[in-house]
């Protein structure tokens, strides 16, 4: 099995349209990422970043803005899987943004792991996602959560099929 690797950083910038493309899938097609209220805020080959905004939905039946576990796991999760489109995008710039932004559809999660080191309270939160490795048909990423202060909340580690 030969390791596929990912165009180096410096090299890789995506387009516009390419960018417009995987907000509008991530942050509106899937719904439940639109429930969570998930929106990017750094997009590129290496990292990812995004942010949830509490709203009366999430807070459901806690108080004092706390966020239940459960959003905090999809929330890891959704990330890793942006994480993994990015880099699939980044390795395959040779294709449109259109051809990159169709092989997102095989993407699916394989393993989750999620510590909780603080309880989720904050105003808001901002999720981190990068990709540890991207094979041909498996990829590893790690993944954090943190408040508005900017304590680390909880961690997680993902795989995810590719192919």
């Amino acid at each position: 099995m030969s390791k596929i690797t990912i165009p180096a950083a410096a090299t890789v910038e995506f387009e516009p349209e390419f960018i417009a493309g995987l907000k509008t899938l991530f942050e509106e097609k899937i719904v439940f990422n639109r429930v969570l209220g998930l929106k990017i805020t750094l997009l590129t080959p290496e990292r990812v970043t995004a942010r949830i905004t509490m709203t009366d939905q999430l807070v459901g039946h806690y108080a004092h803005n706390r966020i239940h576990g459960g959003v905090i796991s999809a929330g890891l999760d959704a990330m890793g899987g942006l994480a993994v489109m990015a880099a699939i995008g980044a390795r395959h710039m040779d294709e449109s943004p259109m051809q990159r932004l169709q092989r997102f559809s095989k993407l699916g999660t394989i393993d989750l792991r999620v510590d909780y080191l603080r309880p989720g309270i904050s105003d808001h939160f901002e999720l981190h996602a990068d990709v540890l490795r991207l094979g041909s048909r498996v990829a590893s990423t790690r993944m954090e959560f943190y408040g508005a202060d900017g304590k680390l909340l909880s961690t997680g580690a993902g795989a995810y099929i590719v192919s």
